[in-house]
């Protein structure tokens, strides 16, 4: 951890809406349907509507990379892509593994009266769909994915984190975005949105603080400890 609790509570006590990511901090989307075999079986779907993978995307094993590939080459197939990778998220996130103290996140803001909005590059849909099948969508006031057939709405780009805010009718001083990438952290900075960076990989750490982030977790559940204490 980067900051003390008494830090990091401090930094929570001003927040009523809290910005938090999907893949990661909630779950880890790809555990079941590893993202290799996700990017495998868009590169075939491609193949199968007569199409090829563009140059550089061959060996590509993060969707949402190839997602951002297959568009800028051909802009022409970004819509079907992306409709495609929405679909197989969807998929993954049915075997996808929930991140220890993620649902402790979401009740510990109900309970201390913050909204949440799920922010993330993952498809809309898959998320809703997470979160349907957990239990948890009482807890999450709006879900803001990738707007679907656009990959330049993903972070670092701070649109979706901007379109929570405004939903939410938050003001930037009382958000806080909690992310596990250097891009959630530059999000973050370009909205006015301090970013607690979530490290749950060693060397994480390291890159978000780098990144700008304010403070560093390697436990969800510490956040939640801190968002009762910071009341």
């Amino acid at each position: 951890m980067i900051g003390t609790p008494q830090e990091l509570a401090d930094v929570l006590r001003p927040v009523k809406h809290v910005l938090l990511d999907f893949d990661g901090p909630v779950c880890s989307v790809f555990a079941g349907l590893p993202a290799p075999e996700v990017a495998r079986r868009l590169r075939e779907g491609l193949l199968a509507a007569g199409e090829r993978a563009p140059v550089g995307a061959e060996e590509e094993s993060d969707p949402l990379v190839l997602l951002r590939l297959i568009s800028d080459a051909r802009p022409d197939l970004t819509e079907s892509t992306d409709a495609a990778l929405a679909a197989l998220e969807t998929e993954a996130v049915r075997v996808a593994r929930a991140t220890p103290g993620g649902e402790s996140v979401l009740q510990a803001c109900a309970r201390s009266g913050r909204l949440v909005s799920v922010v993330s590059n993952n498809a809309g849909v898959a998320i809703a769909a997470y979160l349907a099948e957990h239990g948890l969508s009482r807890y999450v006031a709006g879900v803001f994915g990738r707007a679907p057939g656009d990959p330049s709405s993903m972070k670092p780009n701070p649109r979706l984190l901007l379109e929570a805010m405004e939903a939410a009718g938050a003001a930037s001083e009382h958000c806080i975005f909690i992310g596990d990438a250097a891009r959630d952290v530059e999000a973050g900075e370009a909205a006015g949105v301090p970013t607690i960076g979530y490290a749950n990989k060693p060397g994480k750490d390291e890159k978000l603080v780098a990144a700008g982030a304010v403070g560093i977790v390697d436990s969800m559940q510490l956040v939640a400890d801190l968002l009762i204490r910071a009341l």
